[in-house]
């Protein structure tokens, strides 16, 4: 067994994670043979893996065609760990002293695969497009949250492919501009887009780091392009940088 091999008896296990990663916005519910061929498993192993998840509530199955989603279970351990985490609990009065005094909508997303997550969010006094809710997940390339991210974290490169999604005609869609970008906003210090996830909507992010320098997540600004000129976003920028200083864990025992 080489030293990436898991662990015997785990392999299951990450064949159920992997299976629960699956079921997306966009595809809320999936049949066996969907399953099956996204996995590339076969369809007997397939049927176990999810008979296993059902029986746990992890997954629940429509009665009108046999198609599976995700179950209640799964929304209860979402809560609890929406409950428990710390970050989160730290960052929700910064993130409500923010959309206070900007009237903007202000999130703390952490990254997932090549997505970033809105792990909570306060609703600024004026409206937002692309506002999402919590839990939802904005692609990493076309995010100032993403951006940020890629350009502080050493692992963030990775998050990337060689092409991506183009969500609007301002969107970037090659490695190398993105790439481009990074210099700037490592010596600002934060990242914006503009029009890039949805037109008429922009928003500016600064990097969390922990105790050892590591990168935790981002928190953002976000709001109608309109209200978000570029002097505007300088200045929300150098906000959520003092913002995201404050949540580093030196700052925590003060």
């Amino acid at each position: 067994m080489s030293d990436k091999a898991p662990p015997q008896g785990a392999q299951a296990a990450l064949r159920a994670l992997r299976l629960l990663k699956l079921f997306t916005p966009e595809k809320p519910e999936l049949k066996l043979a969907e399953v099956s061929a996204m996995t590339g498993l076969n369809k007997t192993t397939t049927h176990r893996l999810l008979q296993a998840l059902h029986s746990e509530s992890m997954l629940d199955r429509n009665p009108n065609g046999g198609a599976y989603r995700l179950g209640p279970a799964l929304m209860a351990l979402g809560v609890q760990a929406l409950s428990s985490n710390d970050l989160r609990l730290r960052a929700r009065p910064l993130l409500n002293q923010m959309a206070r005094e900007t009237g903007e909508t202000a999130t703390l997303e952490v990254p997932i695969d090549d997505t970033m997550l809105i792990l909570d969010e306060v609703t600024g006094s004026h409206f937002v497009g692309a506002s999402g809710n919590v839990g939802t997940r904005w692609p990493i390339h076309a995010t100032s949250t993403g951006k940020v991210l890629i350009a502080f974290d050493e692992q963030g490169a990775a998050r990337l492919a060689d092409n991506f999604e183009a969500l609007t005609a301002k969107t970037i869609t090659e490695r190398s501009r993105l790439e481009n970008q990074l210099g700037e906003i490592r010596r600002r210090g934060f990242a914006e887009t503009v029009d890039e996830l949805e037109d008429g909507f922009s928003g500016v992010a600064a990097v969390i780091r922990g105790g050892l320098g590591q990168v935790l997540g981002a928190l953002s600004i976000c709001g109608p392009t309109q209200r978000l000129s570029a002097d505007r976003r300088a200045r929300l920028g150098v906000t959520l940088c003092n913002a995201a200083e404050r949540l580093q864990p030196s700052q925590w025992e003060h």
